[in-house]
């Protein structure tokens, strides 16, 4: 697919082009007839100017595009390699973080059997971690969000806190940087 650009310079850019070699061809054009016609010289160098000044603008216009399109290439293929090494640590992340988030949701389900939750209290507490709010909840769950709240409440009451806030912190109280990191 082809981007083209709308803007005013976007547009402005080709039609100065086009102008002006019309410019530089309709003075050839006349400086030929106005030749075999038998004009003046001055009138003949003062055509000539004419069209090379429009050459030149054409000259310089094209310049300036082939320029800004090589700058776009290079703009694009440093944004493809970044995005590519971005998506390759965040990949190299994923995979060394998948052992301790599985651990993690371990951790996270045994405690939730010693606090006795039912299935459903489970699924909405995890819910609740992940930050998704009661409407969310209960749309993926396909029950009324009066439920959801009132699963999120028996949640809270069995944890022994007092919101979601609360139960969060539960979890993730005791993280922190490796000591010479957090320096």
């Amino acid at each position: 697919m082809k981007d083209t650009d709308t803007t005013l310079e976007g547009r402005l850019v080709p039609t100065l082009i086009a102008i002006f070699a019309l410019i530089a061809v309709l003075v050839a054009f006349d400086i030929a007839t106005d030749i075999r016609e038998g004009t003046t010289a001055q009138h003949i160098i003062l055509e000539a100017t004419v069209a090379v000044i429009a050459l030149l603008a054409v000259i310089v216009l094209m310049w300036r595009v082939v320029t800004e399109a090589r700058k776009a290439r290079r703009d694009a293929t440093e944004l493809h390699h970044r995005l590519r090494e971005t998506r390759l640590a965040a990949e190299e992340w994923r995979n060394e973080a998948q052992g301790l988030l599985l651990g993690l949701g371990a951790q996270i389900d045994v405690q939730f059997i010693k606090w006795r939750l039912s299935a459903a209290e489970k699924e909405v507490a995890l819910f609740l971690l992940k930050g998704y709010s009661h409407r969310d909840i209960a749309k993926m769950r396909e029950v009324s969000e009066a439920t959801a709240r009132q699963q999120a409440r028996a949640v809270y009451k069995k944890a022994g806190v007092t919101g979601r806030h609360d139960l969060s912190a539960f979890f993730l109280e005791d993280l922190a940087l490796p000591q010479d990191e957090a320096a």
